[in-house]
């Protein structure tokens, strides 16, 4: 490749496997200029314009950006790269990003406009939006409300709801996105590949809102998530199920809102061997007064011998993010005074806060690791406490609940719906 003169600036691209030969059957004479690298086809091209969506184009963008926000006096949160703050008029800007679509916030209106006003380098907004009400990422974020915060994806979940080869009326019903057959094995027939292409896509599209407004039937989706490469007819009927919950609950959101931002509530649950292969789930939310600002579920990749084992799993599986969102907040300025992590297993409490010393003949044999979460009692990083089984939120993403329960948790997950 010829070497890029002095003072200008060249990408380059390497282009692989299928690519190639469908760049030859676009423009033939290209062909000419493919090479062989370890018995395969490359082509290497200059890139004269930005390609969107590209790994390398996007990279150019970010660090053009961060130096021009650092240029102006903006701090990046190191905790996540694409949060930057700076203190203007003694309050704090933080600016939020996510590739080119930017979210800028500060408690003073005429510090927001000046952002607005000054050009970062050679990047300039293309379309500023201001207000109580913003669509951003497919979210709208409304802020009428003085101390809460509403997510909603209203027109996501009906443009789903249009899209699915189902229609459903007025006569509907579901009150929950999942039956009690849920965890259970795909029974019948393996669906047609157009059916499974449905299947799929409705999956991944429910992934999306299921992780922003619509937390309620983020268990259902992850357990479907699991059976895209060959659903069965099983697997669609519980699909159709979640569709109809959605019909029925199609304005539902997440409202959040805040008692302090210096205490972080988690609740962590584990369900014992419910998978077919017998390992145990994982379920954990973070709340600051209402609402579940993080939620999280993960199937345990060890098998445990007792819900015991299986809650000290739980433990160690969210520790890591409970120790990240305290550093990430204090960053931001809020030093962290409390973080409670509540589980309803006193049997695992003692084995989180003593660690080794409060082993028996059958928990002897549980791996060090899982005593991680100790050493962090013992520097105060967390402290456990025990909340009954009644109140255990997390419960909600460990298992398919169904009736009061669900209810009385969706509402605390979401926060109120008018």
């Amino acid at each position: 490749m010829p070497k890029a003169k002095e003072g200008e600036d060249r990408v380059y691209m390497k282009i692989t496997g299928m690519m190639v030969q469908i760049l030859i059957d676009m423009a033939p004479e290209y062909r000419k200029y493919v090479v062989l690298e370890n018995g395969k086809r490359v082509i290497y091209v200059r890139v004269l314009r930005a390609i969107y969506g590209m790994l390398q184009s996007i990279l150019l963008f970010y660090n053009q950006f961060q130096s021009d926000l650092e240029a102006k006096g903006f701090v990046f949160n190191p905790y996540d790269l694409c949060v930057a703050n700076k203190v203007d008029n003694e309050k704090q800007q933080t600016i939020r990003f996510h590739v080119d679509d930017l979210m800028s916030s500060h408690m003073d209106p005429k510090a927001k406009c000046k952002w607005l006003n000054m050009r970062y380098g050679s990047i300039k907004a293309c379309t500023i939006i201001r207000g109580k009400i913003h669509r951003y990422l497919g979210m709208a974020l409304d802020f009428l409300v003085k101390g809460k915060v509403k997510i909603r994806m209203d027109d996501y979940v009906k443009n789903m709801l249009e899209d699915f080869p189902i229609k459903f009326n007025k006569d509907s019903k579901q009150e929950t996105p999942a039956g009690n057959d849920l965890l259970e094995a795909g029974k019948g027939k393996l669906l047609s590949a157009e059916y499974r292409q449905i299947f799929h896509t409705t999956v991944t599209r429910g992934l999306n809102v299921s992780k922003r407004a619509r937390l309620d039937i983020h268990h259902t989706i992850t357990i479907l998530a699991s059976r895209v490469r060959e659903p069965t007819e099983s697997d669609w009927k519980k699909c159709v199920c979640m569709m109809r919950y959605l019909f029925c609950t199609s304005l539902y959101h997440l409202t959040l809102s805040t008692e302090s931002l210096r205490v972080m509530k988690w609740m962590i649950n584990a369900s014992f061997a419910v998978h077919l292969d017998f390992k145990s789930r994982t379920g954990g939310t973070l709340s600051f007064g209402g609402g579940a600002a993080q939620v999280m579920l993960k199937k345990q990749k060890p098998n445990s011998r007792s819900s015991t084992e299986a809650e000290l799993i739980a433990g160690d599986d969210v520790v890591t993010m409970i120790l990240w969102t305290k550093l990430f907040m204090e960053w931001q300025g809020y030093p962290i005074k409390k973080n409670i992590l509540y589980q309803d297993s006193k049997s695992a409490i003692l084995l989180e806060e003593n660690g080794c010393k409060s082993t028996g003949k059958r928990s002897q044999a549980i791996n060090i690791r899982y005593f991680f979460i100790t050493d962090q009692v013992e520097k105060g990083n967390v402290k456990i406490e025990y909340c009954p089984t009644d109140n255990m939120i997390a419960d909600f993403m460990t298992k398919p609940l169904q009736g009061e329960k669900f209810c009385k948790f969706r509402d605390l997950i979401l926060g109120p719906q008018e």
